[in-house]
This record gives C-alpha cells, structure tokens and sequence, in this order.
C-alpha cells in the first residue's frame, strides 16, 4: 500500500512559480514509476507529467513542456513538479499518482495509488 501527499498548491501572479511535493509512504516508492495529473475547473483530469524510478526518463504534455519539470528524490520519498512561467490556465487541482509497474505511463487508469490533491489558482 502507497499513501500519498501533495502540498506546495497556492496562489500565484500569472509568470510566477510554485513548487509541488509528493511525500509517499511506503518502502516501494523508489521503485514505482509516478506522474503528476491536473484538473481544472468543468474538465477532466489530464496528464501532467511522469517521470520513472531512476529519474531518467522524464514525459511531459505538451501544454507543459519547458515551463514544468518533475523530479524525484528516493531517498525522501518524494516527487517533485517545478512550475515557472505559470499561465491562468494552469489553475486546476493538482494530483501525483503512483504506477505499480516499471514504464512511465500518461493514461490516469493505469495508476494505482492517488493522493488527495493541492489546489493552484494563477491569476492575471
């Protein structure tokens, strides 16, 4: 069983940048591949970003690449999602997830473990 948290969600001036973390429990982490999801207001959840065990193979949605980079630190349990240049359209509920397998992964169902999710509001 994974459980995990995300903080590091608020609000920010649109060109500002925020920082993400996902604390997980559990002794598997370092060996599970994790992604980040988002959720904007009347839609629904899209893929964010991915990154595998290793951190060496990072994916990215388009609408994020080179503004957002993910990372992870197995030693403390935690991934990361750096976000600059954020954009109102940024805003959204943002969730890291957890992939009980060895392959990077964009599609939400083939994530087994959630966390409860940090919300970002970018303002103009």
């Amino acid at each position: 069983q994974v459980q995990l948290l995300e903080s590091g969600g608020g609000l920010v001036q649109a060109g500002g940048s925020l920082r993400l973390s996902c604390v997980a429990s559990g002794r598997t982490f370092r060996s599970y591949p994790m992604g980040w999801f988002r959720q904007a207001p009347g839609k629904e959840r899209a893929f964010v970003a991915a990154i595998n065990w290793s951190g060496d193979n990072l994916v990215y949605a388009d609408s994020v690449k080179g503004r957002f980079t993910i990372s992870r630190d197995n030693a403390k349990n935690t991934v990361y999602l750096q976000m600059n240049s954020l954009k109102p359209e940024d805003t959204a509920v943002y969730y890291c997830a957890a992939h009980v397998g060895t392959v990077v992964r964009r599609l939400q169902d083939e994530y087994n473990y959630w966390g409860q999710g940090t919300q970002v509001t970018v303002y103009s």
